[in-house]
């Protein structure tokens, strides 16, 4: 079943929409997968619009590519169309997509073995970046996603699920197989390497 693929990328490489995590199961959701299942066309589309962006904007901020992303995301939905009959409805649909896409993500990226530099917006960035200054130079916002970019992967991986996508350890430890405690561990090292190779440019932080 091949996804409804017209959205437009380019205007989501910036993403200013909603940043908030639904985490629990939706009606609406388990809805809509019975109509796709059940052979309907809008639902689809409905499907896909409704989680394309946040799925795009997680595969752009684990590969720094608009290019790369672009591609997870198609990737993501084929996998996803292809087993929705596999989703039990346990967690909410953009956890099991996003489940996906990190998986999608990380595979992809093993094989190009690159990563180029972000240029998303500083206050989109992570939870940890929202505490530096607004008015921090561009130098600054280079710095921080050469910073993320130099995190170990599973360090990074965590860090992007957790404080920019706001999901929970225990569906990061679903998604990426390992213990909640693993979770946790994971994002405090990869806060406390950020900091430490961000200390010479934030002078005034708040750590």
């Amino acid at each position: 079943m091949a996804p409804p693929f017209t959205q437009p990328f380019s205007r989501l490489v910036h993403p200013k929409g909603n940043m908030e995590c639904h985490t629990q199961p939706s009606s609406g959701d388990r809805d809509l997968v019975n109509r796709v299942l059940a052979g309907d066309p809008s639902a689809e589309r409905q499907l896909y619009d409704r989680h394309v962006d946040r799925v795009y904007r997680l595969t752009y901020r684990m590969s720094g590519s608009a290019d790369l992303a672009q591609d997870f995301t198609q990737e993501t939905f084929i996998r996803a169309f292809e087993r929705l009959d596999g989703f039990r409805g346990d967690s909410a649909l953009s956890t099991w997509l996003h489940t996906i896409a990190v998986s999608v993500a990380l595979n992809g990226l093993r094989k190009v073995k690159r990563i180029e530099t972000r240029h998303a917006p500083l206050e989109h960035a992570s939870a940890l970046a929202s505490q530096a200054p607004r008015d921090a130079d561009p130098d600054l916002r280079e710095r921080l996603w050469r910073a993320i970019d130099a995190l170990p992967e599973g360090y990074r991986t965590v860090f992007l699920m957790h404080d920019v996508e706001g999901h929970t350890h225990e569906e990061i430890g679903a998604a990426l197989g390992i213990q909640s405690g693993t979770s946790k561990a994971q994002l405090s090292r990869a806060r406390q390497k950020l900091r430490h190779a961000l200390a010479p440019f934030m002078e005034g932080w708040t750590a």
